[in-house]
């Protein structure tokens, strides 16, 4: 691994990323209990448990991931130390806890208080981290293109989330706007490409060459490349409330630059130094032909079906929680190695998770991800792909665990050196 550049004495406690890794898959089994216990079962856009199921996705799952791996990679990263890291993140996560259930059950039962609770929690969570870690940023001298594209895909996760908080006002107050369905579809375009996959795109900027000894971007598309989609999605939000004819335009702009992140993931790792493969390499190329074919999907949809703009979206949504499951099987045994060995615990293994494991896990996602894709169509697989992504849930959460245990375990023991003593003799 290179670990040149990073600040690693800057890092949080370990248990401040831990409490939102570890919960991230509780709520994809949420999601597919969600989707067995729901009457329809069917995947309708407006359909209360298909909006359930995706928010305990998109917020309990994504959301979680990459607020959680913020905490951590900021400090290491650009020596920016978010202010009382401990309680804002406690804080956090219990409004984003709580807000999550009021909303699952404000749209289960139609009940408008728990609407209001939702967006209350929801709002307040979100913006207490989201300001809490660019508040920190202020202490950033040099902002590398990772850093950059972290702050501009905080940006956007703001107006995503401000935009939930509205149609969720809109819900609490019943009084749903005619251009409802236009800022659906722009919360989910902001949230998707300009957090979720904006924020993979600069963490790849470091990742890949840290971990998997790849190649650098090229300059252009560190430097330049993210500000032109950040520009390309402003604009096609402008343009998908006034000039909704044009906005195809820019969605086919915007479907290129993504669509070169996505080839770039396979040059990358065809190059990479260290041609050892792990589940995580898997994880990322999945990830990225997913990427590609959702891309495709998103540019025609409009033209072809609304089954289509589903399939799209279930891409889209598989881009994402491949590559996130793929960073959680390398980021917790890497954050369990460290806080270990700064502990003064130096004969600690990499390989703190069953290899077979993972690609069981691995496989039985897929399966249930195809099968979801194919319920679009025929509803009767639906049940089965939820099953499977419960399995592959419950599975993702016990292989996490196992470093988890091994840090507990190990820390009950006698370090190999007392590193209070070294810190002393630096003074």
């Amino acid at each position: 691994m290179n670990f040149t550049g990073l600040s690693l004495d800057q890092a949080p406690p370990i248990s401040v990323p831990l409490r939102f890794f570890l919960l991230a898959p509780v709520f994809g089994m949420v999601a597919a209990l969600v989707v067995l216990f729901s009457k329809g079962m069917v995947l309708a856009a407006f359909e209360p448990h298909t909006i359930v199921a995706l928010h305990a996705i998109t917020i309990g799952f994504f959301s979680f991931v990459m607020l959680g791996a913020l905490t951590q990679m900021l400090p290491v990263l650009a020596s920016a130390t978010i202010y009382r890291v401990d309680t804002v993140a406690g804080s956090a996560h219990l409004l984003l806890f709580l807000g999550l259930f009021c909303f699952g059950f404000g749209f289960l039962n139609t009940s408008t208080l728990f609407f209001t609770l939702a967006y209350g929690f929801l709002g307040s969570g979100f913006m207490l981290l989201i300001f809490s870690i660019l508040r920190s940023m202020r202490q950033v001298s040099n902002f590398t293109p990772t850093v950059k594209t972290m702050a501009l895909s905080l940006v956007f996760a703001g107006v995503a989330v401000a935009l939930g908080v509205f149609m969720l006002f809109e819900y609490a107050s019943v009084s749903l706007q005619p251009y409802h369905a236009v800022l659906v579809h722009i919360h989910a375009v902001v949230a998707i490409f300009g957090f979720a996959s904006l924020l993979i795109v600069g963490v790849s900027f470091q990742v890949l060459p840290m971990f998997y000894v790849a190649p650098d971007f090229k300059p252009f598309f560190q430097k330049k490349v993210v500000w032109i989609i950040s520009f390309l999605l402003l604009l096609w939000g402008a343009v998908q409330l006034f000039l909704p004819n044009y906005a195809i335009g820019v969605k086919v702009a915007l479907a290129v630059f993504f669509a070169a992140f996505g080839v770039a993931i396979f040059v990358k790792f065809a190059k990479r130094k260290r041609k050892r493969g792990d589940i995580t390499v898997i994880y990322w190329i999945s990830g990225a032909s997913m990427l590609l074919v959702g891309l495709g999907l998103w540019v025609v949809d409009d033209f072809v079906s609304i089954e289509l703009s589903v399939v799209s979206g279930v891409f889209l949504g598989g881009f994402v929680l491949s590559i996130m499951q793929g960073m959680l099987y390398k980021i917790i045994p890497f954050l369990v190695w460290f806080h270990l060995n700064g502990a003064g615990y130096m004969n600690i293994s990499h390989n703190m998770i069953n290899k077979n494991l993972a690609k069981i896990q691995f496989f039985i996602f897929v399966a249930s991800f195809l099968l979801v894709v194919g319920s679009v169509f025929l509803p009767l697989l639906l049940p089965w792909g939820a099953a499977l992504f419960l399995a592959s849930m419950i599975l993702l959460e016990y292989n996490l665990l196992a470093p988890v245990k091994l840090y507990k375990e190990t820390k009950k023991t006698k370090p190999d050196f007392d590193m209070s003593m070294m810190q002393m003799d630096n003074r």
